[in-house]
């Protein structure tokens, strides 16, 4: 075959992406062979890292699809073969840009990622609903994302996203985050545990261990925004997380009542300690829509768990710290909200025009339109003796 075909085919395979890693197979070394017949037939060997790789038929539909589209092309015969040991560790390297040393991406000068913390003062609040619906909606503007379960205790991120029995791959000591129908990529402590089931039973070093291995020992490639979902409190995570990514802005989820403002307060306190900059707070479980005054055409809210608490945890937290913190919005309570996170399907993609769905997705815009300010960043510069 002429030689300007099988160009277009090589530039046809560039454009297939590994679904895991999300760059091209080319780029990763993933095509062994590629022939073309005089007929038009085109033979190509794709390497897989390893041999249980989940998304092989996604990367079959991918690769026939890209050659067949390339004129000339009359048919794909597609092998699937699997990495060598050697090439894993060929592909590892090329992941970490040649470097051995673990280090956290996202913490290095010149980082362009935006990370996002969801904590709350207590547990119940629906802070990992806030952190998977407001994920998906960045995505929904276009945004690579990804989420670090980091709620090791309570890990129901991954069930909400649908992919609670999904396991990662893991390419030599690198592992991949889980791709999800969404485009969001998640990484979870119950993905690494061998059953699901099974209590997660550890102490301070260990906690900071699974929080650091989930930010550094993941290959997340260039994202705009990776969300953190916190455990409730302010235990040993908040303080990790405030040692390793500094530059990190917290989003305080609360509810109405004043038990939950009090102690969502306690929250945001704790980030601003670790010199972190509180962005805003979200009141979760705001009202409730009355079934007989909607169904007659009016609006009427059931202050179910009382009001006032979000304003509250806002205005305490402005005044303690000395800038506006805003409070982002009242997230109303509503069914699918409940059942999305129950299904695998959030609300912002189920019924993103819903009151709960069309709120999560203003929120998205507004965390997303604002400017990285220089809180936590690391400026490279070094100071210098003056004669």
């Amino acid at each position: 075959m002429t030689s300007p075909v099988l160009e277009q085919v090589q530039a046809a395979l560039a454009t297939v992406n590994d679904p895991e890693i999300k760059r091209p197979i080319t780029e990763l070394n993933m095509v062994d062979t590629l022939q073309i017949d005089d007929t038009g037939m085109v033979r190509v060997r794709v390497l897989l890292t390893v041999a249980g790789c989940p998304l092989r038929d996604k990367i079959t539909r991918d690769v026939t699809a890209a050659v067949s589209r390339v004129p000339g092309v009359t048919g794909v015969d597609l092998e699937l073969g699997v990495m060598t040991a050697e090439q894993r560790a060929g592909l590892q390297e090329v992941l970490r840009d040649g470097k051995a040393q673990r280090e956290i991406p996202f913490a290095q000068p010149g980082s362009l990622t935006k990370v996002y913390a969801v904590a709350s003062g207590k547990g119940g609040v629906g802070k990992s609903s806030v952190t998977v619906n407001l994920a998906l909606a960045m995505a929904a503007q276009g945004m690579k994302v990804g989420i670090v379960d980091a709620d090791i205790y309570g890990h129901s991120v991954p069930a909400m996203l649908g992919v609670a029995d999904t396991r990662p791959t893991q390419v030599e000591d690198l592992i991949m985050p889980v791709p999800t129908p969404s485009g969001v990529s998640v990484i979870s402590i119950g993905m690494l545990k061998p059953r699901r089931d099974q209590v997660v039973a550890w102490r301070g070093p260990m906690l900071d261990r699974a929080l650091v291995q989930m930010l550094a020992d993941v290959y997340w490639g260039d994202l705009d925004a990776l969300f953190l979902d916190l455990p409730p409190g302010t235990g040993d995570i908040a303080i990790s997380l405030g040692q390793h990514l500094p530059n990190a802005e917290i989003v305080v989820v609360t509810t109405p009542q004043e038990a939950a403002a009090e102690v969502a307060e306690r929250a945001g306190t704790m980030a601003s300690m670790m010199h972190q900059r509180v962005i805003g707070v979200l009141e979760n479980m705001s009202w409730l829509p009355c079934p007989h005054c909607t169904a007659e055409g009016k609006e009427h809210r059931l202050e179910v768990f009382g009001a006032g608490g979000g304003a509250r945890v806002a205005g305490t937290l402005s005044q303690r710290f000395g800038y506006d913190v805003p409070l982002l919005g009242e997230i109303p309570l509503d069914l699918a909200l409940r059942e999305g996170g129950d299904t695998g399907r959030p609300i912002v993609e189920s019924d993103p025009d819903s009151p709960a769905g069309a709120l999560l997705h203003a929120v998205a815009r507004r965390l997303a339109g604002r400017g990285r300010g220089l809180a936590g960043m690391q400026l490279g510069l070094t100071p210098t003796a003056h004669s």
